[in-house]
């Protein structure tokens, strides 16, 4: 294991702030995977994953289980100033990096950091990227992938050798064309945006299985040597087939009776969202199909409007 300094930033009242990769493989190699973790500073549970997969990838490079003539390299944390002071965003200006792709060396703080990160890893063969969610919430483990080009339909067969419960294809907006998987596939990298179940804490559980199904991809990908099972079957949604169930009515507690990943029943209640002064049922939340759970908000407050689950319809 190489460890390598990927980005420097001078700070006026801290140390600097450094972006950290580790390497593993042959140091001249073809650049076969790099795995990105946080660039935001709540994402624990991301960090957690890529602080995992080091310490597996360092004892299989240990045992010759890396391909010949193959690296990886493995970036657990892009965003450590705001992970140190508690923000999800940078702090000065409450900008997030991974809306900053492919960057720019010239340009805002932010900016410069992403082109830094970006200028280290857009030229390997497959990116995976540890990713949270805009809205707080348990989540179905699944891979999301932005339709770019020809390289994204590759990567969609692919993304079936992780294993995840689903494989998500995402229609781009504007906004997802300064995100790094959309710039890696612009050049030519297979992209991947793995999401575990939690964001700003560590779910042991999910780690371990988003760290299995990171570890089974690459040894399906001959990136290393491993014995593996086959692959549990995914199934592939585009994001447009998932229902949304929204507060329309109220404010308040958000009081939850099912989680992600359960099977619910049309006309079943979801939550309901209680008086904030003496909890009585101001609005109910109903599953207008029946499906699977995909995504359940877990903030206790919500507010009118919310989106608060999201659901695969059956047959779909």
């Amino acid at each position: 294991m190489r460890t390598l300094t990927l980005f420097k930033l001078d700070t006026l009242y801290r140390e600097p702030m450094v972006i950290r990769g580790f390497e593993f493989g042959d140091h001249g190699g073809r650049r076969a995977c790099a795995i990105v973790g946080s660039t935001r500073g709540n994402e624990v549970q991301q960090q957690y994953i890529c602080a995992q997969l080091v310490r597996r990838l360092s004892k299989l490079e240990g045992e010759g289980r890396v391909a010949p003539r193959k690296r990886v390299l493995v970036v657990p944390c892009v965003n450590p100033f705001s992970m140190n002071v508690g923000s999800r965003f940078w702090p000065q200006d409450k900008s997030d990096i991974n809306r900053k792709f492919p960057g720019d060396a010239r340009g805002g703080t932010t900016e410069r950091v992403a082109a830094g990160l970006f200028d280290a890893v857009k030229r390997y063969s497959i990116g995976i990227q540890l990713c949270s969610f805009y809205m707080p919430g348990d989540f179905e483990p699944n891979v999301r992938i932005t339709r770019v080009g020809p390289v994204t339909d590759e990567s969609l067969e692919m993304a079936a050798d992780f294993g995840l419960p689903y494989v998500v294809e995402k229609r781009p907006g504007p906004f997802d064309t300064t995100m790094l998987n959309y710039n890696w596939q612009v050049w030519d990298t297979n992209a991947f945006s793995v999401y575990s179940r939690a964001t700003d804490q560590v779910d042991q559980a999910s780690a371990d299985v988003v760290e299995d199904a990171i570890l089974r991809f690459l040894a399906a990908n001959r990136v290393l040597d491993v014995p593996v099972g086959p692959a549990a079957p995914s199934r592939r949604i585009d994001e447009g087939d998932l229902v949304d169930v929204r507060t329309t009515k109220a404010a308040g507690f958000l009081a939850g009776r099912v989680r992600a990943s359960e099977h619910v029943e049309e006309g079943q209640v979801l939550a309901e969202v209680l008086d904030t002064l003496d909890t009585h049922v101001r609005e109910q939340l109903v599953a207008p199909v029946s499906g699977t759970v995909f995504f359940a908000r877990v903030d206790p407050l919500v507010q009118q409007e919310t989106i608060c689950f999201r659901i695969v319809p059956d047959g779909r």
